[in-house]
């Protein structure tokens, strides 16, 4: 006996197609630029007719600003979840620098230079995005708090390496539109995950607690 298949409500079907618009548009940022895209491409790299679009969206802005938060809410969730993960099963400095470069790496920073230069200059874009660029930064934050409450240190300290990491991270990132050599990036990968581990190391042997321990 054949299964009925339970037909989708309005609001799936809608939740479904603004998904799909969304997804259009990172994978239209990332390959072709804000510049270079349009919403009638959009619609079709989504499968979805122009009007489809402008039923969920009343401008090119609006839907590259909801992709963006939709992109960075994505990642943030995996963030905390990545420092839920430090918290019950520990880490180390070297698979926290790997993490991020592979989410660095992975078409979020390439999609922020397309869209910074907006940001800049777009003031009521900036407002926009601002918020949900705050939320990520707060997942980096819970990230490297949690190494820090792991190695009983102060987090003020170990947040400093994290900005320091993004901060090499999107310049090598910035770099590779210019220059098409992984050895090269890997290298600098290696040598920065060793100067995060050394600095690390410092921070928590200079600890108060800890020196107090070894004086016990």
């Amino acid at each position: 006996m054949a299964v009925r298949r339970q037909r989708r409500t309005q609001q799936e079907r809608s939740a479904d197609t603004s998904e799909r618009l969304l997804n259009a548009t990172i994978d239209l940022l990332h390959d072709r630029g804000l510049y270079r895209m349009s919403t009638s491409e959009i619609a079709e790299a989504a499968g979805l007719s122009r009007g489809a679009l402008t039923h969920h969206f009343s401008s090119k802005e609006e839907i590259i600003v909801e992709a963006v938060g939709y992109m960075l809410r994505k990642v943030t969730a995996e963030l905390h979840g990545m420092a839920e993960g430090i918290r019950f099963s520990g880490s180390s400095t070297d698979e926290i620098v790997e993490y991020l470069w592979r989410m660095m790496n992975d078409r979020l920073f390439y999609v922020t230079m397309e869209y910074l230069p907006e940001a800049r200059h777009n003031a009521e874009f900036r407002q926009k995005i601002v918020p949900v660029v705050k939320e990520f930064h707060e997942g980096l934050n819970a990230v490297w708090a949690e190494l820090a409450a792991q190695a009983g240190v102060g987090v003020d300290q170990v947040l400093v390496l994290m900005n320091a990491t993004m901060c090499m991270f999107r310049g090598m990132i910035a770099q590779t539109a210019v220059k098409d050599d992984p050895a090269y990036f890997q290298e600098l990968l290696q040598f920065w995950k060793g100067q995060v581990r050394r600095e690390f190391n410092a921070v928590v042997a200079s600890s108060p607690a800890l020196r107090r321990a070894a004086r016990n």
